[in-house]
């Protein structure tokens, strides 16, 4: 004698199959989200080739460039002032800024005696840290958007963050 299906088990049954649902949605989610390639620093499926141009002013006189491009995934200027704003016993801002990172590594770059660099980034929003040493010196904090395949980024004397003279 087979019992009749009732309410209770629809509804258990329903319940079942929406939880393995969900469990392959997360897991979806997780996987979209992990670095394309081997290493975590923007290298591989999906990145974006990022070249930087220094387009230096014509009244400078800089003899040889020695331009150290920073780039972070967060603004660290921020991170900073967020790490001192407030007491964090036993926190280095080492550490502090790793987990503001989220796993995701900085990348440094050099630009070449023309002014010209390239670095692979994967998508999403990052900060480009630069300064330039000379009679004049400039420092760049440019908040970059990474989209697309290829990206071009100009260092100018106008989107400088600071200009100083050297003395």
């Amino acid at each position: 004698m087979k019992s009749p299906i009732t309410v209770r088990t629809v509804v258990v049954g329903a319940l079942q199959a929406l939880l393995l649902l969900s469990l392959a949605a997360a897991g979806w989610l997780i996987y979209r989200q992990l670095p394309g390639g081997s290493s975590g620093d923007g290298y591989g499926r999906g990145a974006t080739m990022l070249q930087i141009v220094l387009r230096q002013p014509t009244d400078s006189a800089v003899s040889g460039l020695n331009v150290s491009i920073n780039l972070y995934p967060v603004d660290i200027v921020a991170v900073k002032h967020e790490f001192f704003s407030e007491p964090r016993a036993g926190k280095r801002l080492e550490d502090f800024l790793k987990e503001r990172m989220k796993g995701r590594s900085p990348i440094n770059t050099q630009l070449d005696k023309q002014g010209h660099g390239a670095v692979s980034l994967s998508p999403g929003s990052w900060f480009l840290f630069a300064k330039l040493e000379g009679d004049e010196q400039l420092e760049w904090r440019l908040p970059v958007k990474v989209t697309g395949d290829k990206q071009i980024v100009e260092l100018t004397s106008q989107n400088a963050y600071t200009r100083s003279k050297s003395f």
